[in-house]
């Protein structure tokens, strides 16, 4: 039987792409998204064998959807399409149980090679990627502090993105108190007392895109 795919990128014309792409290569795709909390629902709903994710997409970027998929559908596998190979990103998104990190524009080469590399069970990372990155997550040294939890994390994307604490509360299932105490710890945690202090760092750490 076919692979399952599930696709997530905010740009149609890049989903449209990557869809000719695998299903000319034998994939099935079940379903696209075009941001990270479509896309955590449609793996709920269709629970394909493989997500791939863009980076940067809004509501949820790439590494914090993969987080939530995989804690939700352990078995899906996540690759991770974007243009970034800044180290800071790369360990978060090995730390988020990704197992492909595929650079666009290395896609129509590398992404077929991926998926059917974690559909054996195996890592794929794109050559550019420095492995003594690699190395260090494995050896599980030197990586940095998770300065704030990943609820936070998913606060502060929606906080950067202009959202305001009822809409970011609606989009996360929470109260509107719960989410004034997210971002209130968030800002304390960092040491940032305004919006566009988030913003930059939200910005600066890949979170969100400038």
């Amino acid at each position: 039987m076919a692979v399952r795919v599930m696709l997530a990128d905010d740009h149609e014309m890049v989903r449209q792409g990557l869809r000719v792409l695998l299903e000319r290569e034998g994939f099935e795709v079940v379903a696209e998204a075009p941001d990270g909390r479509e896309a955590m629902k449609l793996c709920e709903i269709h629970r394909p064998e493989v997500a791939v994710l863009d980076l940067a997409m809004p509501l949820l970027n790439g590494v914090d959807a993969a987080r939530e998929i995989i804690k939700t559908n352990p078995r899906i596998k996540v690759i991770l399409l974007t243009m970034h190979t800044e180290d800071h990103l790369i360990l978060e998104s090995l730390r988020a149980g990704v197992t492909g990190y595929v650079l666009k524009t290395k896609a129509a080469g590398e992404l077929v090679q991926a998926l059917r590399a974690v559909c054996r069970g195996e890592m794929f990372l794109t050559q550019s990627i420095s492995r003594t990155i690699v190395q260090a997550f494995l050896l599980k040294d030197d990586l940095p502090e998770k300065p704030i939890s990943d609820r936070e994390r998913q606060v502060l994307q929606l906080v950067a993105e202009g959202k305001t604490t009822k809409e970011i509360a609606t989009l996360l299932g929470i109260s509107v108190k719960t989410a004034e105490s997210h971002r209130s710890n968030m800002m304390d945690k960092l040491d940032i007392h305004d919006t566009a202090g988030l913003v930059r760092y939200a910005v600066r750490k890949g979170i969100i895109q400038s």
